[in-house]
């Protein structure tokens, strides 16, 4: 388990980077593992802005219920994936928190 920087790091040691969740699909494929896991989204540059590793700006969404919120005024910039019984779906947190992460890798036919 690592920090949303540690685990990002690790990706781009590997050639690949956090994953940018783009489609329904993807998002279903990462809630099998049920476990919070960080991916490739935060609005740690501007806040309110949310924007994916690769600079593209966030169009679609899997936000859990209240999410995004700053809970309890705390500063949380890094997107997990939170499973629970009720509801799947995206949290921000804060950055520092350690969690499981998912590598995306571009290929190339």
């Amino acid at each position: 388990m690592k920090t949303w920087n540690e685990s990002r790091t690790d990706c781009l040691q590997r050639g690949a980077d956090l994953v940018v969740v783009n489609s329904e699909e993807e998002q279903e494929f990462i809630n099998r593992y049920q476990e919070r896991i960080w991916i490739g989204l935060a609005d740690s540059e501007r806040e309110g802005t949310w924007k994916w590793v690769d600079g593209t700006p966030l169009t679609t969404s899997f936000w859990h219920s209240g999410e995004p919120n700053n809970y309890l005024g705390q500063n949380e910039d890094c997107v997990e994936t939170r499973f629970d019984n009720e509801e799947n779906g995206w949290n921000d947190s804060i950055c520092g928190q350690r969690n499981f992460w998912m590598c995306e890798k571009k290929m190339f036919l």
